[in-house]
């Protein structure tokens, strides 16, 4: 609560607004609560393809940042890539996925269960802080692909740079509403000119939630033929 919401069975998030009470310069607590948003997790299959061919390179899965605004898509479309990427298909072999599931929105954990179906080879590091889970998860699960939601703190691009270094491929999103939106801002700014990212995919809630808006390569440059990248 003292980080604005709490979770509830199914991934479902309980936003909170009151009076923020202080101890150390921190949120302690929230009092006099005056206003909730409850944001539902949406399940939706078959949400991942046609981004996932967007994201495979050379046979393998592509480091890649998913980017856009608030309810355009972004963690349903993680959910989605870890259920494709852990069951496989006949363009990429299935592979084991760990996700770092910091909010517990991505796999709806309830007593450590994923109630969302997020593949038969999918560990999932529940409530965790993302930096931490990431490394937790690579020291000791030894996943193909690592997935996580909304980066932006310092420690999560080292911890990023650990995966990749350990040969780990990489998916994330951050909130933009576009690529240059990210570019501007000083906290993501060392993650993305180390070069860990090799496409960044644009999302958009028009016409419907999680509509690729635009594909960039690691030089952000455009893709105008999304399949030649």
């Amino acid at each position: 609560m003292r980080r604005g919401y709490i979770t509830i069975q199914g991934g479902h998030r309980v936003g909170i607004a009151g009076k923020a009470v202080l101890e150390g310069g921190s949120v302690k607590l929230i009092r006099d609560i005056t206003s909730f948003n409850i944001r539902i997790a949406r399940e939706k299959q078959g949400t991942a393809d046609p981004v996932l061919p967007l994201i495979i390179q050379n046979g393998l899965v592509a480091n890649t940042l998913i980017i856009g605004p608030p309810q355009s898509g972004k963690t349903t479309l993680l959910r989605d890539l870890a259920r494709k990427i852990s069951y496989g298909s006949k363009a990429l072999p299935a592979k084991k996925v760990s996700i770092v599931d910091e909010r517990s929105e991505i796999a709806g954990c309830v007593g450590g269960i994923p109630q969302k179906d997020v593949g038969p080879r999918t560990d999932v590091m529940d409530a965790c802080p993302k930096a931490e889970g990431m490394m937790m998860m690579i020291r000791s699960m030894s996943p193909e692909v690592l997935i996580t939601d909304e980066i932006g703190r310092t420690e999560d691009g080292y911890a990023l740079e650990e995966a990749i270094h350990a040969g780990i491929s990489v998916i994330t999103s951050v909130h933009g509403r576009d690529i240059k939106d990210i570019t501007r801002r000083p906290l993501l700014s060392r993650i993305l000119q180390s070069g860990v990212f090799h496409r960044y995919v644009v999302l958009t809630s028009s016409p419907k939630a999680g509509t690729v808006a635009a594909l960039y390569d690691e030089s952000f440059k455009e893709c105008r033929e999304r399949m030649r990248c």
